[in-house]
């Protein structure tokens, strides 16, 4: 696998330069984000605490994991499939900031890429990364603003239709012609997959429409549901903020 890895990177030095370069900007918005809100509220940027890199090790071991489940989507061609794999990058994302959420989608990508290599020629990796950092970016940077119920709401509608919009333009403009090239087929075969499914679909803007649209808008409204009820829950447990209280109030009792 590693030997096929190293292969599929000689074989694809531009696409591999286009990724690297997309992580790097990714990088670059969550800490940007970060240090203004930082500055902005006057609180020191905390930056890599132990107990945040465990969480981001745990965390993107789950991702690698969920990837693995992806759901057929019966409006859509079978190379499209949804899975929740970017659900904990959210999640660390809203209780650690930005970084940490773009730290955890890298970390899955890497990890898949290590453990499976790449059938796509690193196509569909860098469409999970810029997708799921779509979501993950705009969501945990707009809540880190103002941490409160209504604001995770905004920021996760914000994210949806982020998520909508960058898959959608994505797959119109680089992935569907990439995948065209890399399997040597004429791009209306595939828009011709999406009319076997749905007769409305006969072109790329009906293709979008009607197939990579949905399937973003149902990804961004899913992730968002699980994130607004069971973030509040977790977050103590994931901050230490329940045991560090309680030993807050065990001192002042003794005292």
């Amino acid at each position: 696998m590693k030997n096929n890895l190293l292969a599929s990177i000689a074989e694809n030095t531009v696409l591999v330069s286009i990724f690297i370069l997309l992580i790097v900007t990714m990088f670059v918005a969550a800490r940007l984000a970060e240090n203004y809100v930082a500055k902005k509220t006057g609180e020191e940027n905390p930056g890599l605490s132990t107990r945040k890199m465990v969480i981001i090790g745990i965390f993107s071991a789950i991702s690698a994991v969920l990837m693995l489940f992806e759901i057929p989507m019966p409006f859509a061609p079978s190379f499209y499939k949804l899975d929740l794999s970017d659900l904990p990058a959210v999640i660390g994302g809203f209780a650690f900031g930005p970084m940490t959420g773009v730290m955890i989608e890298f970390i899955k990508i890497l990890l898949n890429l290590i453990i499976n290599g790449t059938q796509t020629a690193f196509i569909g990796e860098l469409a999970n990364f810029v997708v799921g950092c779509s979501y993950v970016l705009p969501a945990s940077i707009i809540y880190i603003f103002k941490k409160n119920r209504q604001t995770a709401f905004i920021s996760c509608l914000t994210a949806t239709m982020i998520i909508t919009i960058v898959g959608s333009s994505l797959n119109a403009f680089y992935l569907l012609p990439a995948f065209a090239k890399l399997y040597g087929m004429p791009l209306d075969a595939l828009i011709g997959m999406g009319t076997a499914i749905n007769p409305a679909i006969s072109n790329m803007f009906t293709f979008v429409l009607f197939a990579v649209a949905p399937i973003n808008l149902l990804k961004g409204g899913v992730l968002s549901t699980i994130t607004i009820l069971v973030y509040k829950k977790i977050s103590p447990i994931l901050k230490n903020t329940t045991i560090v209280s309680t030993r807050k109030a065990e001192t002042e009792s003794e005292a």
